[in-house]
């Protein structure tokens, strides 16, 4: 079983914050491949489903961004998921807009969501960063943040989670590189 894990904060107020990419490109994944409602557990919303032919556990903490290695931590001691199956899906400030990257260990520069997950689990976890672009001025990055998609975005974002959540299960099989393409010609050709 693998965990793949968006982050967010809980709350309407937050729904279309850039801070909450995490929980959009997993609700779009739930959408697309048909996954069980999601249900209260582990201080989160829980979904379970299949991707291909691994069984996916897919989890939004609901203790807000910097409290979310308590929820992912419980989670994967219950299911006893070592670190290298979990995927976390995270906004990225250092990538521009609608640009994605995976990535495995490594520090949390800064994200207060990695922060929390380093600290209860260490950085042996895969990341899909999604690119948010950042505000120019770092005084200016919580407002940033916490500040919902322009309708401009959308025409970025939308094809983007799109594409995360038609090929996501070539990420869970490990196939990082031919994800990687599939995101790149599904986001160029919504382009033209």
């Amino acid at each position: 079983m693998l965990l793949l894990v968006g982050l967010g904060n809980p709350g309407a107020e937050y729904a279309g914050n850039r801070h909450n990419i995490g929980f959009m490109a997993v609700d779009e994944i739930v959408r697309r491949h048909s996954f069980a409602p999601f249900k209260s557990k582990f201080s989160g919303q829980i979904s379970e489903g299949r991707l291909g032919l691994e069984k996916v556990l897919l989890l939004k903490p609901m203790t807000f961004m910097n409290d979310s290695g308590r929820s992912v931590a419980a989670a994967a001691s219950f299911y006893k998921i070592p670190a290298h199956d979990i995927i976390v899906l995270h906004d990225e400030l250092d990538l521009e807009a609608g640009r994605l990257r995976c990535k495995t260990g490594g520090g949390h520069a800064g994200h207060n969501g990695l922060r929390s997950i380093h600290d209860h689990l260490g950085d042996g976890y895969r990341r899909l960063r999604l690119g948010i672009g950042h505000p120019g001025d770092r005084n200016r990055v919580t407002s940033y943040v916490l500040k919902d998609f322009a309708r401009a975005d959308q025409a970025w974002l939308v094809p983007l989670l799109q594409a995360i959540a038609d090929h996501i299960d070539l990420m869970v099989d490990g196939n990082e590189a031919e994800f990687m393409n599939r995101i790149i010609r599904h986001t160029r050709s919504q382009e033209e």
